[in-house]
């Protein structure tokens, strides 16, 4: 268990679905720190030295070291921070938890992203098919539990957080039937639940700017086919 002084930062932008998981974490944890702002159009020394193999945010520093990818930060930081556990202790459920965030990764946040800024019709409905027979499998395993961690979230819920809060926002943009009420609804109930957990609530950024930067970007797409 961490204890005395911590140095803690987190270099990050706001509006990124992988920067919010770690906030989460740190929130849920109670772990003060500092957020660097991070401008990926003149990335700074800092990201640079930190995070030289990807050069992408988020990064986590914690006393001088650094660690990128999200998922692999949000379980240094349960095992630093024991307190309100975000993995589950018993061995196979844990095995089980990383699975299904590392499913949601490699099967939906990349197809989820191209199906929306994708001008290609053919690419489109691949991408489109691709996501929702990942949502499905994703739906049958939420089975009648409030949260993929049981009564509490855990680590698939955080790494769901893209599909909770993210997708809704592209495929409006694009006008696409990706995640809906209808298609999946204990999915879509977890993610009305997971959304308004106080935790949840006090770190997603605000949905307004956000749809007006996607969809900018989304009609330069279009203009440029």
């Amino acid at each position: 268990m961490a204890s005395g002084k911590e140095d803690v930062k987190l270099l990050g932008v706001v509006g990124s679905p992988f920067v919010c998981r770690v906030q989460i974490a740190l929130k849920f944890k109670g772990v003060e720190y500092k957020f660097l702002e991070e401008n990926l159009a003149n990335k700074s020394e800092q990201l640079l030295k930190y995070n030289p193999v990807h050069k992408k945010v988020p990064v986590f520093v914690h006393n001088d070291k650094p660690i990128a990818e999200s998922l692999v930060i949000v379980e240094y930081i349960d095992e630093t921070w024991t307190h309100n556990p975000i993995l589950p202790s018993d061995p196979y459920q844990r095995a089980l938890a990383r699975f299904w965030s590392k499913f949601i990764d490699d099967k939906i946040v990349g197809a989820a992203w191209k199906a929306a800024f994708t001008v290609d019709e053919k690419e489109r409905e691949k991408n489109v098919a691709e996501s929702l027979e990942a949502l499905q499998f994703l739906e049958n395993e939420l089975k009648d539990k409030k949260f993929f961690g049981g009564d509490e979230f855990g680590l698939v819920d955080i790494a769901g957080v893209f599909i909770a809060f993210w997708v809704p926002i592209v495929q409006e943009i694009a006008g696409l039937q990706l995640f809906t009420s209808e298609k999946f609804p204990k999915l879509y109930k977890w993610s009305q639940e997971f959304l308004n957990h106080p935790v949840v609530k006090e770190v997603i950024p605000p949905r307004d700017p956000l749809f007006a930067f996607f969809k900018a970007r989304y009609e330069s797409l279009s203009a440029s086919k």
